[in-house]
């Protein structure tokens, strides 16, 4: 069952909204805001969750703001069938637009709770949204029913308008700690110290993406390929580069991770260049190898292929080339480091 004392972190987060249902006095909208993975979606599950619950405060340690679990509700709640949480869903993979507003939400939010005081609307992605789909968000959401709570989560707030925002809480995700993400690694995934550390390095405060790491069955192939591909690539040729590309990215693997593999690598070279201390290292198995490129290449080159590895990732989340971005990154990469 999906409850408050589950989130990893995100204290300011939990206290806003445990305050909110101890004071009875709960919001009509909220903005959840946080990058993918970050576990926004967990937040507000739980939040949903304890709103619709039957015996709210009759948790079995005593906690007066946490749903009981046990009840009808938690558990229609917990399986997403609770006919009065509704996931607001549309069709096209990259927008939403008014019709889903209108079948999601306008057409049925003036229908009273079905067994909850609440009814609880849920909208991912909502940077997403259509300009006239946020207009037509927009007038629900400044006179909705009371009976009615918003939860909109989305990668940035930025996305929507003003007018949105300043009619919502806000609510903004921050990084988990690394000893909170290693305690929650070990404790509930069963992982090993050495694969927690990498995973937080890579995670960098994203506790689903260390989690994704920590349990996926590809990632010390996709490590291996990428640290491969890094040590021999002045001695490739472009095509060689791209082909080992197109098969690393056959994994399926998130593109941001394998290039967050390569940012931890060159980060791990300047630290040695810097300090040539390999006790701080990610990758301190690989010492012989970093030691060969921090001696051989410039501060400035090395920090010129960080750059641009934020760069590519800029670029590709908004939609240039994939083959295009990566084949620049490469170039980059072969003129400033050696190998």
């Amino acid at each position: 069952m999906a409850k408050f004392s589950d989130i990893v972190g995100q204290e300011e987060i939990k206290a806003e909204l445990k305050s909110a249902i101890d004071n009875n006095h709960i919001s009509n909208a909220y903005i959840i805001q946080g990058e993918n993975r970050s576990g926004k979606e967990y937040v507000a599950k739980v939040f949903a969750q304890a709103l619709v619950c039957e015996k709210l405060g009759e948790c079995t340690d005593g906690s007066m703001n946490e749903a009981c679990g046990e009840c009808k509700a938690c558990h229609q709640a917990a399986s997403m069938n609770h006919p009065d949480i509704i996931y607001v869903r549309h069709e096209k993979p990259n927008s939403i637009g008014i019709d889903d507003v209108r079948e999601g939400i306008i057409d049925t939010v003036f229908i009273k709770p079905y067994s909850a005081k609440y009814k609880i609307y849920i909208l991912e992605e909502a940077e997403k949204l259509t300009p006239q789909a946020q207009n037509a968000l927009l007038k629900t959401i400044e006179e909705p029913p009371e009976y009615v709570v918003f939860l909109i989560l989305t990668s940035t707030a930025e996305a929507l308008l003003p007018t949105i925002i300043s009619r919502c809480v806000t609510l903004s995700m921050k990084p988990v700690r690394d000893d909170e993400m290693r305690a929650y690694l070990i404790r509930e995934l069963n992982v090993s110290d050495s694969r927690a550390e990498i995973c937080i390095a890579f995670a960098r405060g994203n506790l689903g993406r260390a989690k994704a790491l920590a349990t996926s069955e590809d990632f010390d192939k996709i490590r291996v390929s990428a640290l491969s591909l890094l040590k021999n690539i002045r001695s490739m040729e472009t095509e060689d580069i791209m082909e080992a590309l197109k098969e690393i990215r056959g994994y399926g693997f998130d593109i941001n991770d394998y290039l967050d593999i390569m940012a931890v690598w060159y980060r791990d070279i300047l630290l040695f260049k810097a300090t040539h201390d390999m006790n701080h290292l990610i990758f301190r198995d690989e010492i012989s190898s970093i030691q060969k490129v921090a001696a051989a290449s410039a501060y400035e080159g090395i920090e010129e292929v960080i750059g641009a590895l934020d760069t590519a990732k800029t670029r590709l989340k908004s939609s240039v080339d994939y083959e295009l971005t990566m084949e620049l990154l490469m170039l980059t990469i072969k003129e400033n480091v050696a190998g």
